[in-house]
């Protein structure tokens, strides 16, 4: 831990920071950013528009999902309500601030993201090229290595994922003296 102090017009702040797990805990910090971003934006799509979902996903003009059978709207908002889930619970790990919220968040997308991965791998939909297949594959496996990041990154025990917040000390102000 590295302490600073800095002299201020009212006292001292002092700040403390994790010098020895600060890359640790950068990279954990912002896997499950993109993990929160990446499962909000399919989620929402998924729940609200799921027609649009199935018959765009990923979207710039590809389509991973219709290639796979036909459109079911309940099963299309479901994955969107499983996205917003795991993202919400992703959240909760960046709100929080710990290492421990952090495995638990990664546990959750490391349970969808294997079986996830492993149906793409044994199932490639006949509409779907091999470079849109191939794609798919290394999108499903980055939620595995996201998960695994989640999991594995942050140092043992439960510590803080971000630096304290500094902490201001405040010195009581000398008062003039009066002559008497």
């Amino acid at each position: 831990m590295r302490i600073s102090v800095q002299g201020t017009g009212e006292g001292l702040r002092v700040r403390m920071r994790f010098e020895q797990y600060r890359r640790r805990l950068l990279i954990t910090r912002t896997v499950l950013v993109i993990l929160a971003v990446q499962g909000g934006i399919i989620g929402l799509w998924a729940t609200l528009a799921p027609h649009s979902w199935y018959t765009s996903f990923p979207g710039f003009g590809t389509q991973w999902v219709a290639v796979d059978g036909p459109y079911n709207h309940h099963l299309a908002a479901d994955v969107g309500a499983f996205f917003l889930a795991l993202t919400a619970v992703t959240i909760a790990a960046l709100v929080v601030d710990g290492t421990a919220a952090a495995r638990i968040a990664g546990v959750g997308w490391l349970t969808f993201g294997l079986p996830h991965f492993v149906y793409h791998t044994f199932h490639r939909p006949d509409g779907l090229g091999t470079a849109g297949y191939t794609i798919s594959l290394i999108a499903a496996f980055l939620l595995i290595v996201g998960g695994l990041v989640c999991v594995f990154a942050p140092p043992r025990g439960d510590i803080p994922l971000s630096d304290p917040r500094p902490i201001d000390v405040r010195f009581p102000r000398r008062r003039p003296r009066t002559s008497r």
